[in-house]
Protein backbone atom coordinates (compact mmCIF):
# COMPACT_ATOMS: atom_id res chain seq x y z
CA UNK A 1 0.00 0.00 0.00
CA UNK A 2 1.59 3.33 -1.03
CA UNK A 3 2.13 5.77 1.81
CA UNK A 4 0.03 8.49 0.15
CA UNK A 5 -3.11 6.32 0.25
CA UNK A 6 -5.39 6.31 3.29
CA UNK A 7 -8.63 4.67 4.24
CA UNK A 8 -10.18 8.08 5.00
CA UNK A 9 -9.09 11.64 4.26
CA UNK A 10 -10.83 14.41 6.19
CA UNK A 11 -10.41 17.96 4.88
CA UNK A 12 -10.88 20.53 7.66
CA UNK A 13 -10.33 20.19 11.43
CA UNK A 14 -13.24 22.29 12.72
CA UNK A 15 -16.24 20.86 14.60
CA UNK A 16 -17.40 18.80 11.62
CA UNK A 17 -14.04 17.37 10.59
CA UNK A 18 -12.62 17.03 14.08
CA UNK A 19 -15.69 15.28 15.50
CA UNK A 20 -15.91 12.83 12.61
CA UNK A 21 -12.20 12.04 12.90
CA UNK A 22 -12.52 11.44 16.63
CA UNK A 23 -15.41 9.03 16.06
CA UNK A 24 -13.62 7.09 13.30
CA UNK A 25 -10.25 6.86 15.05
CA UNK A 26 -11.04 3.70 17.01
CA UNK A 27 -11.63 1.75 13.78
CA UNK A 28 -7.87 1.45 13.41
CA UNK A 29 -8.12 2.63 9.81
CA UNK A 30 -5.49 4.98 8.41
CA UNK A 31 -6.95 8.48 8.59
CA UNK A 32 -5.39 11.67 7.24
CA UNK A 33 -6.69 14.99 8.61
CA UNK A 34 -5.78 17.98 6.44
CA UNK A 35 -5.88 21.49 7.86
CA UNK A 36 -5.38 24.59 5.75
CA UNK A 37 -3.88 26.53 8.64
CA UNK A 38 -1.62 25.78 11.58
CA UNK A 39 -2.16 25.76 15.32
CA UNK A 40 -3.24 29.18 16.50
CA UNK A 41 -0.29 30.65 18.41
CA UNK A 42 -0.81 30.80 22.17
CA UNK A 43 0.27 34.16 23.49
CA UNK A 44 -0.90 37.02 25.67
CA UNK A 45 -2.32 38.60 22.51
CA UNK A 46 -5.04 35.93 22.52
CA UNK A 47 -6.69 38.00 25.25
CA UNK A 48 -6.18 41.39 23.62
CA UNK A 49 -9.38 42.99 22.31
CA UNK A 50 -7.29 45.23 20.07
CA UNK A 51 -5.45 42.25 18.55
CA UNK A 52 -8.55 40.09 18.10
CA UNK A 53 -11.24 42.59 17.11
CA UNK A 54 -9.64 45.86 16.03
CA UNK A 55 -6.62 44.42 14.20
CA UNK A 56 -8.37 41.19 13.20
CA UNK A 57 -5.04 39.43 13.65
CA UNK A 58 -6.44 35.91 13.44
CA UNK A 59 -8.73 36.43 10.45
CA UNK A 60 -7.85 35.10 7.02
CA UNK A 61 -6.06 37.60 4.79
CA UNK A 62 -8.27 37.17 1.76
CA UNK A 63 -10.20 39.46 -0.54
CA UNK A 64 -13.66 38.40 -1.67
CA UNK A 65 -16.32 40.34 -3.56
CA UNK A 66 -20.00 40.99 -3.09
CA UNK A 67 -22.52 40.64 -5.87
CA UNK A 68 -22.22 44.40 -6.42
CA UNK A 69 -18.46 44.13 -7.00
CA UNK A 70 -17.38 45.63 -3.67
CA UNK A 71 -14.42 43.91 -2.04
CA UNK A 72 -14.37 42.72 1.56
CA UNK A 73 -12.37 40.49 3.87
CA UNK A 74 -14.35 37.47 5.12
CA UNK A 75 -14.29 36.76 8.86
CA UNK A 76 -12.85 33.26 8.44
CA UNK A 77 -10.21 31.62 10.61
CA UNK A 78 -7.87 28.98 9.23
CA UNK A 79 -6.47 27.12 12.23
CA UNK A 80 -6.57 23.67 13.76
CA UNK A 81 -10.07 23.72 15.22
CA UNK A 82 -11.35 26.03 12.49
CA UNK A 83 -13.69 28.89 13.35
CA UNK A 84 -14.42 27.26 16.71
CA UNK A 85 -11.14 28.72 17.98
CA UNK A 86 -12.93 32.06 18.26
CA UNK A 87 -16.57 31.02 18.63
CA UNK A 88 -18.67 31.77 21.69
CA UNK A 89 -19.24 28.05 22.47
CA UNK A 90 -23.03 28.45 22.78
CA UNK A 91 -24.11 24.90 21.91
CA UNK A 92 -27.84 24.67 21.25
CA UNK A 93 -29.93 21.91 19.78
CA UNK A 94 -32.18 22.99 16.95
CA UNK A 95 -35.74 23.14 18.21
CA UNK A 96 -37.85 20.11 17.28
CA UNK A 97 -40.14 22.37 15.24
CA UNK A 98 -37.10 23.61 13.29
CA UNK A 99 -36.91 20.18 11.69
CA UNK A 100 -40.34 20.76 10.19
CA UNK A 101 -41.68 23.44 7.90
CA UNK A 102 -41.86 26.81 9.67
CA UNK A 103 -43.85 29.74 8.32
CA UNK A 104 -42.16 33.15 8.49
CA UNK A 105 -43.36 36.56 7.45
CA UNK A 106 -41.10 36.42 4.37
CA UNK A 107 -41.77 32.80 3.42
CA UNK A 108 -41.30 29.20 4.44
CA UNK A 109 -38.32 27.66 6.19
CA UNK A 110 -38.23 24.19 4.61
CA UNK A 111 -38.51 20.95 6.54
CA UNK A 112 -35.49 18.74 7.03
CA UNK A 113 -35.58 15.33 5.31
CA UNK A 114 -34.78 13.63 8.64
CA UNK A 115 -36.49 14.07 11.99
CA UNK A 116 -35.31 15.46 15.29
CA UNK A 117 -35.76 11.97 16.75
CA UNK A 118 -32.99 10.68 14.46
CA UNK A 119 -30.67 13.47 15.61
CA UNK A 120 -31.47 13.31 19.33
CA UNK A 121 -29.02 10.53 20.31
CA UNK A 122 -26.26 12.33 18.43
CA UNK A 123 -27.10 15.63 20.10
CA UNK A 124 -26.63 13.87 23.45
CA UNK A 125 -23.27 12.47 22.32
CA UNK A 126 -22.21 15.87 20.98
CA UNK A 127 -23.03 17.53 24.29
CA UNK A 128 -20.86 15.01 26.12
CA UNK A 129 -18.02 15.32 23.60
CA UNK A 130 -17.92 19.12 23.94
CA UNK A 131 -18.54 19.27 27.71
CA UNK A 132 -21.74 21.31 27.44
CA UNK A 133 -22.88 22.94 30.69
CA UNK A 134 -26.59 23.64 31.06
CA UNK A 135 -29.88 22.95 32.82
CA UNK A 136 -32.77 21.11 31.19
CA UNK A 137 -36.27 22.52 31.55
CA UNK A 138 -35.44 26.24 31.76
CA UNK A 139 -35.69 27.01 28.03
CA UNK A 140 -39.39 26.95 26.99
CA UNK A 141 -38.53 26.09 23.37
CA UNK A 142 -35.89 23.40 23.95
CA UNK A 143 -36.65 20.03 22.36
CA UNK A 144 -37.12 16.83 24.35
CA UNK A 145 -33.95 15.06 25.39
CA UNK A 146 -32.97 11.58 26.53
CA UNK A 147 -31.16 12.83 29.61
CA UNK A 148 -29.73 15.77 31.55
CA UNK A 149 -26.55 17.67 30.75
CA UNK A 150 -23.44 16.07 32.21
CA UNK A 151 -22.29 19.42 33.60
CA UNK A 152 -24.21 22.08 35.57
CA UNK A 153 -25.04 25.41 33.99
CA UNK A 154 -22.48 28.20 34.22
CA UNK A 155 -23.68 30.48 37.01
CA UNK A 156 -24.77 34.10 36.55
CA UNK A 157 -22.83 36.92 38.12
CA UNK A 158 -24.97 39.24 40.30
CA UNK A 159 -25.89 41.79 37.63
CA UNK A 160 -26.93 39.07 35.15
CA UNK A 161 -28.83 37.21 37.87
CA UNK A 162 -30.73 40.44 38.58
CA UNK A 163 -31.54 40.82 34.87
CA UNK A 164 -32.80 37.24 34.79
CA UNK A 165 -35.04 37.88 37.78
CA UNK A 166 -36.34 41.12 36.25
CA UNK A 167 -37.25 39.35 33.02
CA UNK A 168 -38.90 36.52 34.93
CA UNK A 169 -40.96 39.18 36.67
CA UNK A 170 -42.08 40.40 33.24
CA UNK A 171 -43.45 36.92 32.48
CA UNK A 172 -40.51 35.71 30.40
CA UNK A 173 -38.52 32.50 30.81
CA UNK A 174 -34.82 33.42 30.80
CA UNK A 175 -32.45 30.46 30.98
CA UNK A 176 -28.79 29.63 31.35
CA UNK A 177 -26.96 29.44 28.03
CA UNK A 178 -25.72 25.94 27.17
CA UNK A 179 -21.97 26.48 26.93
CA UNK A 180 -19.12 24.21 25.86
CA UNK A 181 -16.56 25.06 28.48
CA UNK A 182 -13.90 23.34 30.60
CA UNK A 183 -15.05 24.94 33.83
CA UNK A 184 -15.36 23.65 37.37
CA UNK A 185 -16.86 26.21 39.70
CA UNK A 186 -17.97 26.41 43.28
CA UNK A 187 -20.05 29.27 44.60
CA UNK A 188 -19.76 31.08 41.28
CA UNK A 189 -15.95 30.95 41.30
CA UNK A 190 -13.63 28.63 39.37
CA UNK A 191 -11.99 25.97 41.50
CA UNK A 192 -8.19 25.98 41.85
CA UNK A 193 -7.92 23.20 39.26
CA UNK A 194 -10.45 24.55 36.74
CA UNK A 195 -8.97 25.18 33.29
CA UNK A 196 -11.40 28.02 32.57
CA UNK A 197 -11.03 30.92 34.99
CA UNK A 198 -14.22 32.82 33.99
CA UNK A 199 -12.26 35.68 32.44
CA UNK A 200 -13.60 38.38 30.12
CA UNK A 201 -11.82 36.93 27.04
CA UNK A 202 -13.95 33.89 26.23
CA UNK A 203 -16.56 34.88 23.66
CA UNK A 204 -14.90 35.74 20.34
CA UNK A 205 -11.35 35.28 21.66
CA UNK A 206 -9.00 32.33 21.31
CA UNK A 207 -8.62 30.84 24.77
CA UNK A 208 -5.04 31.09 25.98
CA UNK A 209 -5.70 28.38 28.61
CA UNK A 210 -7.60 26.00 26.29
CA UNK A 211 -10.61 26.36 28.56
CA UNK A 212 -13.03 26.77 25.67
CA UNK A 213 -14.47 23.55 24.28
CA UNK A 214 -13.34 24.08 20.71
CA UNK A 215 -12.66 21.41 18.09
CA UNK A 216 -8.90 21.42 18.59
CA UNK A 217 -9.12 20.98 22.35
CA UNK A 218 -12.01 18.49 22.44
CA UNK A 219 -11.45 16.36 19.34
CA UNK A 220 -8.22 16.85 17.38
CA UNK A 221 -5.61 16.88 20.15
CA UNK A 222 -7.13 14.02 22.21
CA UNK A 223 -7.48 11.90 19.07
CA UNK A 224 -3.87 12.45 17.99
CA UNK A 225 -2.64 11.64 21.50
CA UNK A 226 -4.56 8.37 21.65
CA UNK A 227 -4.52 7.02 18.09
CA UNK A 228 -1.36 6.63 16.03
CA UNK A 229 -3.45 5.64 12.99
CA UNK A 230 -4.53 9.30 12.66
CA UNK A 231 -2.18 11.79 10.97
CA UNK A 232 -2.63 15.58 10.95
CA UNK A 233 -1.01 17.73 8.28
CA UNK A 234 -1.14 21.48 8.89
CA UNK A 235 -0.65 24.31 6.39
CA UNK A 236 -2.14 21.91 3.86
CA UNK A 237 -4.34 23.78 1.39
CA UNK A 238 -6.52 21.48 -0.70
CA UNK A 239 -6.72 23.08 -4.12
CA UNK A 240 -8.94 20.52 -5.85
CA UNK A 241 -10.30 17.00 -5.87
CA UNK A 242 -9.69 14.68 -8.78
CA UNK A 243 -12.02 11.91 -9.96
CA UNK A 244 -11.85 8.83 -12.14
CA UNK A 245 -12.85 9.30 -15.82
CA UNK A 246 -16.44 8.32 -15.06
CA UNK A 247 -16.64 11.04 -12.39
CA UNK A 248 -18.05 8.65 -9.79
CA UNK A 249 -15.09 8.35 -7.43
CA UNK A 250 -12.69 10.87 -5.89
CA UNK A 251 -9.26 9.48 -6.73
CA UNK A 252 -6.99 12.32 -5.69
CA UNK A 253 -6.76 15.12 -3.13
CA UNK A 254 -4.40 17.80 -4.43
CA UNK A 255 -2.60 19.67 -1.64
CA UNK A 256 -0.27 22.66 -1.57
CA UNK A 257 1.99 22.48 1.48
CA UNK A 258 5.16 24.42 2.22
CA UNK A 259 5.40 25.47 -1.41
CA UNK A 260 5.15 21.92 -2.72
CA UNK A 261 2.35 20.20 -4.60
CA UNK A 262 1.34 16.89 -3.02
CA UNK A 263 -1.31 14.34 -3.90
CA UNK A 264 -3.10 11.95 -1.58
CA UNK A 265 -5.86 9.42 -2.11
CA UNK A 266 -8.33 7.54 0.06
CA UNK A 267 -11.18 5.09 -0.15
CA UNK A 268 -13.42 7.74 1.43
CA UNK A 269 -12.98 11.53 1.31
CA UNK A 270 -14.80 13.82 3.74
CA UNK A 271 -15.00 17.58 3.14
CA UNK A 272 -15.48 19.73 6.26
CA UNK A 273 -13.98 23.11 5.37
CA UNK A 274 -17.00 25.21 6.38
CA UNK A 275 -20.05 25.97 4.28
CA UNK A 276 -18.30 28.60 2.16
CA UNK A 277 -14.93 26.92 1.66
CA UNK A 278 -16.40 23.47 1.04
CA UNK A 279 -18.59 24.78 -1.78
CA UNK A 280 -15.61 26.62 -3.24
CA UNK A 281 -13.52 23.44 -3.18
CA UNK A 282 -16.16 21.57 -5.17
CA UNK A 283 -16.44 24.45 -7.63
CA UNK A 284 -12.64 24.53 -8.08
CA UNK A 285 -12.74 20.79 -8.78
CA UNK A 286 -14.72 21.07 -12.01
CA UNK A 287 -13.65 18.58 -14.68
CA UNK A 288 -14.94 17.17 -17.96
CA UNK A 289 -17.49 14.96 -16.23
CA UNK A 290 -18.49 17.66 -13.73
CA UNK A 291 -18.09 20.84 -15.84
CA UNK A 292 -19.96 23.10 -13.40
CA UNK A 293 -18.17 21.86 -10.31
CA UNK A 294 -17.85 18.54 -8.54
CA UNK A 295 -21.22 17.03 -7.53
CA UNK A 296 -23.00 19.97 -9.16
CA UNK A 297 -25.33 18.33 -11.66
CA UNK A 298 -28.21 19.89 -9.74
CA UNK A 299 -26.64 23.38 -10.03
CA UNK A 300 -27.09 23.67 -6.24
CA UNK A 301 -23.43 23.82 -5.17
CA UNK A 302 -22.86 27.18 -3.50
CA UNK A 303 -26.54 28.10 -3.42
CA UNK A 304 -28.94 28.57 -0.47
CA UNK A 305 -26.27 30.21 1.69
CA UNK A 306 -27.49 31.20 5.16
CA UNK A 307 -25.81 32.99 8.07
CA UNK A 308 -28.61 34.25 10.37
CA UNK A 309 -29.74 37.84 10.66
CA UNK A 310 -27.51 38.98 13.52
CA UNK A 311 -26.93 42.03 15.67
CA UNK A 312 -24.59 42.72 18.54
CA UNK A 313 -26.07 45.46 20.70
CA UNK A 314 -24.52 47.39 23.55
CA UNK A 315 -26.85 48.84 26.17
CA UNK A 316 -25.57 51.72 28.29
CA UNK A 317 -26.79 52.95 31.65
CA UNK A 318 -25.59 55.27 34.38
CA UNK A 319 -25.23 52.26 36.68
CA UNK A 320 -21.94 50.39 36.31
CA UNK A 321 -21.94 46.76 35.21
CA UNK A 322 -18.94 45.00 36.75
CA UNK A 323 -19.79 41.58 35.31
CA UNK A 324 -16.70 39.77 34.03
CA UNK A 325 -18.09 36.57 32.44
CA UNK A 326 -21.28 37.90 30.90
CA UNK A 327 -22.23 35.16 28.41
CA UNK A 328 -24.57 33.10 30.61
CA UNK A 329 -28.17 34.16 29.86
CA UNK A 330 -30.64 33.80 26.99
CA UNK A 331 -34.34 34.35 26.20
CA UNK A 332 -36.28 32.31 23.63
CA UNK A 333 -39.83 33.49 24.38
CA UNK A 334 -40.00 35.18 20.95
CA UNK A 335 -38.40 32.30 19.06
CA UNK A 336 -41.56 31.07 17.30
CA UNK A 337 -44.16 33.76 18.02
CA UNK A 338 -45.37 36.32 20.56
CA UNK A 339 -48.67 37.72 21.76
CA UNK A 340 -48.49 40.60 19.31
CA UNK A 341 -46.97 38.83 16.26
CA UNK A 342 -47.69 35.40 14.84
CA UNK A 343 -44.32 34.84 13.16
CA UNK A 344 -40.95 33.74 14.59
CA UNK A 345 -38.54 36.45 15.70
CA UNK A 346 -35.52 34.63 17.07
CA UNK A 347 -33.20 34.34 20.05
CA UNK A 348 -31.76 36.90 22.49
CA UNK A 349 -28.58 35.93 24.30
CA UNK A 350 -25.83 37.67 26.21
CA UNK A 351 -22.42 38.03 24.62
CA UNK A 352 -19.00 39.06 25.87
CA UNK A 353 -18.55 42.24 27.84
CA UNK A 354 -17.46 45.19 25.70
CA UNK A 355 -13.75 46.05 25.98
CA UNK A 356 -12.54 49.65 25.81
CA UNK A 357 -10.40 48.90 22.75
CA UNK A 358 -13.48 47.67 20.90
CA UNK A 359 -15.30 50.94 21.55
CA UNK A 360 -12.21 52.87 20.51
CA UNK A 361 -12.13 50.94 17.24
CA UNK A 362 -15.80 51.41 16.40
CA UNK A 363 -17.04 53.90 13.85
CA UNK A 364 -19.56 55.52 16.20
CA UNK A 365 -17.95 57.95 18.64
CA UNK A 366 -21.45 59.35 19.24
CA UNK A 367 -21.89 56.35 21.55
CA UNK A 368 -20.41 58.48 24.29
CA UNK A 369 -22.85 61.32 23.66
CA UNK A 370 -24.57 61.20 27.02
CA UNK A 371 -21.19 60.90 28.79
CA UNK A 372 -19.17 63.25 26.55
CA UNK A 373 -16.12 63.41 28.79
CA UNK A 374 -16.05 59.74 29.70
CA UNK A 375 -13.02 57.65 28.69
CA UNK A 376 -13.60 54.45 26.79
CA UNK A 377 -13.00 52.25 29.80
CA UNK A 378 -15.78 54.01 31.70
CA UNK A 379 -18.20 53.54 28.78
CA UNK A 380 -17.28 49.85 28.66
CA UNK A 381 -17.87 49.53 32.39
CA UNK A 382 -21.41 50.91 31.97
CA UNK A 383 -22.32 48.54 29.15
CA UNK A 384 -24.27 45.32 28.90
CA UNK A 385 -24.06 43.37 25.64
CA UNK A 386 -26.50 41.22 23.69
CA UNK A 387 -26.33 38.97 20.65
CA UNK A 388 -29.56 38.77 18.66
CA UNK A 389 -30.15 36.30 15.86
CA UNK A 390 -33.13 35.58 13.65
CA UNK A 391 -33.55 32.98 10.95
CA UNK A 392 -32.76 33.94 7.41
CA UNK A 393 -34.45 31.85 4.75
CA UNK A 394 -32.60 29.80 2.14
CA UNK A 395 -32.77 31.26 -1.34
CA UNK A 396 -31.05 29.81 -4.41
CA UNK A 397 -29.64 33.21 -5.41
CA UNK A 398 -27.91 33.68 -2.05
CA UNK A 399 -24.73 31.95 -3.03
CA UNK A 400 -20.96 31.71 -3.09
CA UNK A 401 -19.33 31.22 -6.50
CA UNK A 402 -16.20 31.75 -8.58
CA UNK A 403 -16.06 34.22 -11.45
CA UNK A 404 -14.11 33.66 -14.66
CA UNK A 405 -10.95 35.03 -13.05
CA UNK A 406 -11.28 32.71 -10.07
CA UNK A 407 -12.34 35.47 -7.68
CA UNK A 408 -14.73 34.50 -4.89
CA UNK A 409 -18.16 36.14 -5.14
CA UNK A 410 -20.54 36.07 -2.19
CA UNK A 411 -23.92 37.36 -3.34
CA UNK A 412 -26.57 37.93 -0.67
CA UNK A 413 -30.05 39.43 -0.73
CA UNK A 414 -31.21 39.87 2.86
CA UNK A 415 -34.59 38.51 3.89
CA UNK A 416 -36.77 38.18 6.98
CA UNK A 417 -35.49 41.51 8.28
CA UNK A 418 -38.83 42.48 9.81
CA UNK A 419 -38.52 39.57 12.23
CA UNK A 420 -35.09 40.77 13.31
CA UNK A 421 -36.19 44.39 13.64
CA UNK A 422 -39.06 43.28 15.86
CA UNK A 423 -36.67 41.23 18.00
CA UNK A 424 -34.51 44.31 18.50
CA UNK A 425 -37.60 46.26 19.54
CA UNK A 426 -38.46 43.53 22.03
CA UNK A 427 -35.02 43.83 23.61
CA UNK A 428 -35.36 47.60 23.76
CA UNK A 429 -38.70 47.23 25.53
CA UNK A 430 -37.25 44.70 27.96
CA UNK A 431 -34.47 47.08 28.97
CA UNK A 432 -36.75 50.05 29.44
CA UNK A 433 -38.59 49.12 32.69
CA UNK A 434 -37.15 51.09 35.57
CA UNK A 435 -35.07 53.20 33.19
CA UNK A 436 -32.01 51.04 33.74
CA UNK A 437 -30.98 51.17 30.08
CA UNK A 438 -31.95 54.10 27.90
CA UNK A 439 -29.27 53.78 25.20
CA UNK A 440 -28.95 50.81 22.85
CA UNK A 441 -26.24 50.87 20.19
CA UNK A 442 -25.14 48.61 17.35
CA UNK A 443 -21.68 47.07 17.70
CA UNK A 444 -20.38 46.38 14.22
CA UNK A 445 -16.81 45.52 15.20
CA UNK A 446 -17.65 42.18 16.80
CA UNK A 447 -18.93 40.66 13.56
CA UNK A 448 -17.07 42.81 11.05
CA UNK A 449 -17.84 46.24 9.65
CA UNK A 450 -20.23 44.86 7.05
CA UNK A 451 -22.16 42.09 8.78
CA UNK A 452 -24.18 40.90 5.76
CA UNK A 453 -20.98 40.03 3.91
CA UNK A 454 -17.85 39.90 6.04
CA UNK A 455 -19.80 38.68 9.06
CA UNK A 456 -19.62 35.04 8.03
CA UNK A 457 -20.28 33.60 11.48
CA UNK A 458 -22.88 30.83 11.49
CA UNK A 459 -22.31 30.04 7.81
CA UNK A 460 -24.58 27.25 6.57
CA UNK A 461 -26.23 25.90 3.45
CA UNK A 462 -24.46 25.78 0.04
CA UNK A 463 -24.50 21.93 -0.21
CA UNK A 464 -27.93 21.02 1.13
CA UNK A 465 -28.88 17.40 1.73
CA UNK A 466 -32.07 15.73 0.59
CA UNK A 467 -33.53 12.67 -1.14
CA UNK A 468 -33.79 14.23 -4.61
CA UNK A 469 -30.55 14.66 -6.62
CA UNK A 470 -32.27 17.33 -8.72
CA UNK A 471 -32.74 19.70 -5.78
CA UNK A 472 -29.90 18.75 -3.41
CA UNK A 473 -26.17 18.02 -3.47
CA UNK A 474 -25.96 15.39 -0.72
CA UNK A 475 -28.07 12.38 0.17
CA UNK A 476 -29.45 11.75 3.66
CA UNK A 477 -26.09 10.36 4.82
CA UNK A 478 -24.39 13.51 3.53
CA UNK A 479 -22.74 11.62 0.68
CA UNK A 480 -22.66 13.45 -2.64
CA UNK A 481 -25.43 12.10 -4.88
CA UNK A 482 -23.09 11.97 -7.85
CA UNK A 483 -20.03 10.39 -6.21
CA UNK A 484 -19.62 7.13 -4.37
CA UNK A 485 -16.97 8.12 -1.83
CA UNK A 486 -17.40 11.86 -1.13
CA UNK A 487 -19.04 13.08 2.11
CA UNK A 488 -19.54 16.51 3.71
CA UNK A 489 -19.78 17.12 7.48
CA UNK A 490 -19.84 20.87 8.05
CA UNK A 491 -22.93 23.12 8.03
CA UNK A 492 -23.13 23.00 4.23
CA UNK A 493 -25.77 20.30 4.50
CA UNK A 494 -28.32 22.46 6.39
CA UNK A 495 -31.57 22.96 4.42
CA UNK A 496 -32.59 25.61 6.98
CA UNK A 497 -30.77 27.16 9.92
CA UNK A 498 -33.34 27.95 12.63
CA UNK A 499 -32.36 30.77 14.97
CA UNK A 500 -29.98 29.00 17.35
CA UNK A 501 -26.21 28.71 17.01
CA UNK A 502 -25.46 25.88 14.53
CA UNK A 503 -22.31 24.28 15.95
CA UNK A 504 -23.91 21.54 18.07
CA UNK A 505 -25.93 20.41 15.06
CA UNK A 506 -22.72 20.27 13.00
CA UNK A 507 -21.10 18.08 15.64
CA UNK A 508 -24.14 15.82 16.02
CA UNK A 509 -24.39 15.33 12.28
CA UNK A 510 -20.67 14.58 11.99
CA UNK A 511 -21.08 11.82 14.56
CA UNK A 512 -24.14 10.53 12.68
CA UNK A 513 -22.27 10.44 9.37
CA UNK A 514 -19.25 8.86 11.05
CA UNK A 515 -21.38 5.95 12.19
CA UNK A 516 -22.55 5.45 8.61
CA UNK A 517 -18.96 5.56 7.33
CA UNK A 518 -17.94 3.09 10.04
CA UNK A 519 -20.38 0.66 8.50
CA UNK A 520 -18.77 1.10 5.10
CA UNK A 521 -15.27 0.65 6.50
CA UNK A 522 -16.32 -2.61 8.16
CA UNK A 523 -17.58 -4.12 4.92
Amino acid sequence: MPQDHYDVIVIGSGPGGGSLTARLADTGKRILLLERGDYLPRSQDNWSAKTVFVDGAYQARETWYGGDGRSFSPALHYYVGGNSKVYGAALFRLRERDFGEVRHVDGISPAWPVSYAEFEPYYAQAERLFAVHGTRGEDPTEPWSSGPYDHPAVSHEPRIQKLSEDWSGEGLHPFHLPLGIKLDERGGRPTPTSICIRCDAFDGFPCLLNGKADAQVMTVDPTLAKHDNVTLLVNAYVSRLETDPAGRTVTGVCVTREGREERYSADIVVVACGALSSALLLLRSANATHPNGLANGSDQVGRNYMRHNMSVLMALSKEANDTVFQKTLAVSDFYFASKDWEYPMGLIQMCAKTHPDQIRGEEFPKWTGFLPNAPFDMVARHSMDFWLQSEDLPHPDNRVMLDRDGRVILDIEENNREAHDRLRSKLSDLLRPGGAYTYLFERSLYLGKNIPLSGTAHQAGTLRFGPDPKSSVLDLNCKAHELDNLYVTDASFFPSIGAVNPTLTIIANALRVADHIKGRLAE
